[in-house]
């Protein structure tokens, strides 16, 4: 994996959200081991601190920090646009799975903070300074229930907001990775399936017994998938193809438009 480096020092440097467990944890495991200097985010200080015993002295650097609120945004954004970063890996994440009608109002609220306003504000807080230095990668960690919007429920009563905060990191990775291009900076939309994290656990979901990938999988996808320029990663597609149906289904759609009122509406008014 081909990064930019810290124009101080050499040492490539990497911020990660959601760091104290699961995917982030993995991410920053890996980073380290791969001579990074990891700014790691979370709000629990004991698992950050564990974090840092896993790693060579000096290679983690804590935040702790709540991306549910406005505080933790800026905190976090303010060391997105102060340090030298080379990668910035948009990880944070939750979920409050229920009916759209009985999910309450602020719960729905901190899920669109944490994956949508946080993690676009954080990729605008970064890319300056990665336009500045010649380069850099975001990765944001969406998932393939992006596009499943229309997937039957299963045993979840609902699940919109959060399946909608997935299709958006998607259309932001696709929207940015086409307009820094020429910036050198990569962006990439990671997103696997069921993961064997916490995450379903707190909501209340034991999916134990599924088949479910191991997050340093999912590490290992993200890292080849930048080397392979996919800018969106599917660790769990084994046919590539079927991304690249749906990016082009997307532009044909698109393409498809006119400024004259489709023949079926026509009909159907008539």
């Amino acid at each position: 994996m081909s990064e930019a480096s810290d124009v101080t020092n050499g040492q490539p440097v990497a911020l990660v959200t959601g760091a104290s467990s699961g995917i982030g944890r993995a991410f920053a495991l890996r980073l380290g081991a791969m001579g990074y200097r990891v700014i790691a985010v979370g709000r629990r200080a004991d698992r950050l601190d564990a974090l840092a015993n896993a790693l060579p002295a000096g290679r983690l650097d804590p935040i702790i920090a709540d991306l549910g609120t406005d505080a933790g945004i800026a905190a976090v954004a303010e060391a997105c646009a102060r340090e030298p970063l080379t990668l910035l890996v948009n990880n944070a994440g939750l979920a409050h799975y229920g009916s759209f009608a009985a999910v309450p109002a602020a719960d729905i609220a901190e899920v669109l903070r944490v994956k949508t306003l946080a993690t676009t504000l954080l990729a605008h807080a970064a890319v300056p300074g990665m336009l500045a230095r010649g380069g850099g990668t975001i990765v944001n960690v969406a998932g393939m229930l992006a596009f499943g919007a229309a997937a039957p429920l299963g045993p979840t009563p609902g699940r919109a907001t959060y399946v909608a905060t997935l299709a958006h990191l998607v259309a932001l990775s696709q929207a940015l990775a086409e307009e820094l291009r020429a910036g050198n900076i990569r962006v990439q939309a990671l997103c696997p399936g069921i993961v064997a994290t916490e995450f379903h656990m707190r909501q209340g979901m034991d999916l134990s017994a599924l088949p479910r990938m191991t997050a340093e999988d999912v590490v290992t996808a993200s890292l080849a998938g930048l080397a392979l320029g996919e800018v969106v990663c599917a660790p769990g597609v084994e046919d590539v193809g079927l991304l690249d149906g749906a990016r082009r289904a997307n532009l044909t759609a698109f393409g498809g438009q006119s400024p004259t009122l489709a023949t079926r509406y026509r009909q159907q008014a008539e």
